[in-house]
């Protein structure tokens, strides 16, 4: 007599815009311990045989921070333009900092992970989203030096436009879990995206206010479509965001009409687009153990 086996099941996620997200996000949850182990490996992959440890985490955007304080505030002069320079840059390197960490790390999401995705089943939607979780750490660190920085300059942000802080965070989360979730499924089958990412992260810092002010954008091209056309950027919208909650010295500058709008918009967008990011990505996982 022979024991009665449980029906077997499928591993694959169901079809569908609503049940299989509903199903994708289902596993995820409940594999969320699993999502923390991935998050803490990556973070401590970082910092192995280093003598420094975390402090690498500030090594970058520090050293990067005085480059352009020096190289753009000094020698070209922006300082006498935009007040509080160093915070002012700080501040959008900090927003801009977990930007490409999350979105350039997410060419090797699943890459790099070729051994668990071959051998075992888990949702592949884990590696995107640990990027993003180790990339989230080290802004959270540079976040909070940048709080202790404004405090020291005797510039806290303690005014009615912080609120726009977890707005333009939640937005900028948003609109980093939808590329990651694309870039690292497309990447599987096509590997120049990780060198296009890079051009493309390259040319998109220069495009944002990081180390110039919107106010330099308006002076020269404010009132044409060129202006609309560089506000269409997400990361121009999210990097002003930062800025207005967190700058202070910044509170007589000019901003652009309706930021609070376009930042909310800039959410709406990324919302749908992770909807739309994790469709594809749920389409392709099928294929990613032939990939590889």
């Amino acid at each position: 007599m022979t024991a009665d086996l449980p029906p077997l099941t499928t591993s694959t996620p169901p079809q569908g815009a609503v049940r299989g997200l509903t199903y994708s996000i289902a596993a995820v949850w409940h594999r969320r311990e699993l999502l923390g182990m991935l998050v803490r490996r990556d973070v401590a992959a970082r910092f192995s045989n280093s003598v420094l440890g975390a402090l690498w985490v500030l090594a970058r955007p520090l050293a990067l921070l005085a480059v352009y304080v020096v190289a753009i505030g000094t020698f070209l002069g922006a300082e006498r333009l935009i007040p509080s320079f160093a915070l002012f840059v700080f501040t959008g390197l900090t927003a801009w900092t977990f930007f490409t960490e999350a979105v350039g790390g997410s060419t090797t999401a699943v890459i790099g992970n070729a051994a668990l995705v071959k051998k075992v089943y888990l949702p592949r939607e884990l590696f995107s989203l640990s990027v993003i979780g180790s990339s989230a750490v080290t802004a959270g660190v540079q976040l909070i030096v940048l709080l202790v920085a404004t405090a020291a300059f005797g510039q806290f942000p303690l005014h009615s436009d912080l609120a726009l802080l977890p707005l333009s965070a939640l937005a900028l989360l948003a609109l980093v879990t939808a590329l990651a979730l694309l870039l690292s499924a497309l990447t599987v089958s096509y590997r120049d995206l990780q060198h296009l990412v890079e051009v493309g992260l390259l040319i998109g810092f220069w495009l944002s206010p990081i180390v110039y002010s919107y106010r330099l954008v308006a002076d020269e091209v404010g009132g044409t479509w060129l202006e609309q056309l560089y506000l269409a950027n997400p990361m121009t919208i999210i990097a002003m965001g930062f800025q207005k909650a967190l700058w202070i010295a910044g509170a007589d500058q000019p901003w652009p009409p309706d930021l609070e709008l376009r930042i909310l918009a800039v959410l709406v967008l990324g919302v749908l687009g992770t909807w739309a990011a994790q469709r594809i990505f749920a389409r392709r996982e099928g294929d990613f153990a032939q990939e590889l």
